[in-house]
């Protein structure tokens, strides 16, 4: 990579860690919130619903920005945004309600949405197109990284340190106790979201005030109805929407619903539901490293393999991973469910690439379909969900058969790999 992009690289690559930190942080707080505010588990829920929200409401209105001025200015907006929404978590946790929260988390997955709309375009940019896919690749490596840090955070620095009592224990309060436990749990969750922030403005200052690559074609025009008519006849681009909604539906039903594989697993053997939680979340962060560590052998296999044949051959491992998920009995369902992560940590970059690649100055109003798709990740959990609770389905237990819907989806990501070979035999 030049010299006089790697510093610029660098930077805009921080950007991926710093939101899938608050992918991962965030997780966790949907039980804590109902825990501390003594919530129904729905009522708790609307921490994804407004996270998911501000991802899908602000991406075509960041598309918009962008082409009017540059991915430099929807970077800095995307961050400003996030360390606004995370310092509003000071002025929530003093009001002791929820709703500020909720605003709050809008307003920062308004800035993620800016930046994943604006960083990985530009990484496609900074370079040859040739090497555009494995490039992005190489930066949404260090997604899982943040990934990691935000699980650990919330694990170690939020659940670890809240107070103990059951919410039993906090309904049976005097209500001036109830309110010095809670006013102790919000603060609690406060510190690392206001330490993020401080992180995130030191970034933004930094690119900022550091010269970046400029973008080959500077049309600020918007012309929104030809761009429109163009994304719509192209059918690849449309064909890579789809999957990405299919995809990230995937990783979170895989990721969100290995605690309750896990737990019932451990339950059946003996374990209490606590002890069986904290073993299944183990797991949980091994999944992830995998995912980490995947991502980087996935980014080196792509200087020898054709993008959408890489994407189909793993597709199909996590097909048949999430079959055995499903039929084998025991820990060796629990490796397969695992194990997908492996095959999952290619997919988000390589569909990305691939759906955006010759789109030129269309790419900007295009990776905010892309990044609308990310809605997959809110409509098909609730669907594995309600799948969960009907406790048997068939021979099987529903936890299990919950996953015959990632085994459509890695179905969805299959074909589109196998089309994009079809269109393009000779790319290395």
């Amino acid at each position: 990579m030049a010299g006089d992009i790697l510093l610029p690289f660098i930077l805009i690559t921080s950007c991926f860690a710093l939101w899938g930190f608050a992918n991962d942080i965030t997780n966790p707080m949907v039980k804590a919130f109902s825990k501390i505010l003594l919530m129904s588990n729905f009522e708790g829920s609307l921490v994804q619903f407004a996270f998911y929200g501000g991802y899908f409401a602000m991406a075509f209105p960041a598309a918009m920005f962008i082409k009017r001025f540059s991915y430099k200015a929807g970077i800095l907006m995307g961050l400003g945004l996030y360390a606004g929404g995370a310092l509003l978590f000071i002025p929530a946790s003093w009001m002791m309600v929820f709703w500020p929260f909720l605003v709050a988390y809008f307003i920062l997955t308004c800035g993620l949405s800016f930046l994943e709309t604006s960083a990985n375009p530009y990484v496609l940019s900074m370079g040859t197109e040739e090497t555009a896919t494995r490039r992005l690749n190489l930066a949404q490596a260090f997604n899982p990284i943040g990934s990691l840090l935000g699980m650990f955070t919330a694990q170690q620095l939020i659940l670890a340190r809240m107070n103990e009592a059951s919410r039993q224990a906090r309904e049976a309060m005097d209500p001036a106790t109830f309110q010095q436990v809670a006013a102790h749990d919000l603060a609690v969750i406060r510190a690392p979201y206001v330490g993020i922030a401080v992180v995130i403005l030191v970034v933004l200052v930094l690119i900022a005030l550091v010269k970046m690559p400029r973008q080959e074609q500077r049309d600020h025009h918007l012309d929104l109805g030809p761009t429109l008519r163009r994304l719509a006849a192209n059918r690849r681009y449309l064909e890579g929407v789809v999957a990405q909604f299919f995809y990230v539906g995937a990783q979170i039903m895989c990721w969100t619903f290995i605690i309750h594989y896990g737990t019932e697993l451990f339950t059946a053997r003996g374990l209490s539901e606590q002890d069986a939680e904290a073993r299944s979340q183990g797991y949980n962060i091994v999944a992830m490293a995998l995912f980490c560590g995947s991502r980087f052998i996935c980014t080196f296999l792509l200087r020898f393999f054709h993008p959408g044949r890489l994407l189909m051959y793993l597709a199909i491992g996590g097909f048949f991973l999430t079959v055995g998920t499903i039929l084998l009995p025991g820990m060796a369902g629990l490796y397969c469910l695992v194990g997908i992560s492996a095959c999952m940590s290619l997919m988000f970059p390589t569909i990305y690439g691939i759906a955006l690649q010759g789109l030129g100055q269309d790419a900007k109003f295009a990776a905010a379909g892309l990044i609308m798709a990310i809605l997959g990740g809110s409509v098909l959990p609730p669907l594995q969900g309600a799948i969960i609770d009907l406790g048997q389905v068939g021979p099987l237990p529903a936890v299990r058969a919950s996953f015959v819907l990632p085994v459509v989806c890695f179905v969805v990501i299959a074909l589109y790999g196998l089309r994009t070979c079809q269109r393009q035999p000779h790319r290395p």
